[in-house]
């Protein structure tokens, strides 16, 4: 059985006329569905379009390295 990973995600995405810069930690299985999950959460939340979210960095966090 695989093992669920956490990836920390930063990228940027526009905010009115300016972009805004975004961290965020993500669970998944994959580094493919934990992509997807970002588009899917930024997209619904901010009515942002996939081709407007600007992924820059994808790394996987080892369990102490997490944030609160």
């Amino acid at each position: 059985m695989d093992k669920i990973k956490t990836f920390r995600i930063t990228g940027r995405v526009p905010m009115g006329l300016q972009k805004s810069r975004f961290v965020k930690e993500v669970s998944a299985l994959k580094l493919e569905h934990a992509i997807e999950k970002i588009y899917s959460e930024l997209g619904s939340r901010h009515k942002l379009k996939r081709t407007m979210i600007d992924i820059l960095s994808i790394e996987e966090v080892k369990e102490p390295q997490l944030k609160p």
